[in-house]
């Protein structure tokens, strides 16, 4: 199995005063997800998982090929932050991630 592991979409922008519900099609690596997970990390503070403060409640949910993440808030202006998701599709564990640089 080949594939992308970062989103099509590429780096994405997020205002500090937004909270965003962000949407990860598998299509192109298989169908029917299950067992979703996510992290979060602060790329510039060596990786340090901020997933509690940025992604404080809720788990990832699953219809059909589209995992919804819970919302991602709470953002400090300047940073980077990696989303990893963790899935598995057809026996394989794949993770998929996208940068969000958080914006005044």
């Amino acid at each position: 199995m080949s594939y992308e592991r970062s989103v099509e979409e590429g780096d994405q922008a997020q205002g500090v005063d937004e909270q965003i519900v962000y949407t990860l099609s598998t299509t192109k690596v298989g169908s029917s997800p299950t067992s979703p997970s996510v992290k979060v990390f602060d790329v510039k503070a060596s990786y340090e998982d901020v997933t509690s403060t940025v992604m404080p409640s809720g788990s990832p949910s699953v219809a059909s090929d589209v995992i919804t993440l819970p919302k991602l808030q709470s953002l400090t202006a300047g940073k980077v932050y990696r989303v990893e998701v963790k899935y598995t599709v057809s026996g394989n564990l794949i993770e998929t991630y996208f940068n969000v640089i958080a914006e005044r």
